[in-house]
């Protein structure tokens, strides 16, 4: 099983979060970027832009923060986060 955790955070608060899990037979970055699309959906959010320092971040870490500058809409938190927290 594949999770993916997501969070939203505002001034050091989480705003909210949620987990996507994928059971498929999928490669791990189909399963990562279709959990964000899910992510982005039930966020009502527009898909953010995969940065140069966002894909070594989450390559190093398995997390990645998508500011500002990888959204071309504005919003209305600092950052969202995302993990994966658990792999098969």
């Amino acid at each position: 099983m594949f999770r993916l955790w997501a969070k939203e955070f505002k001034d050091n608060r989480m705003l909210r979060d949620i987990v996507i899990e994928d059971n498929t037979l999928d490669t791990r970055t189909h399963k990562v970027i279709n959990a964000l699309d899910k992510v982005c959906y039930a966020f009502d959010l527009s898909k953010p832009i995969w940065l140069d320092k966002t894909v070594a971040e989450f390559k190093r870490h398995d997390k990645a923060r998508f500011t500002k500058d990888n959204f071309i809409d504005s919003i209305e938190f600092d950052y969202l986060e995302i993990h994966v927290i658990e792999e098969d």
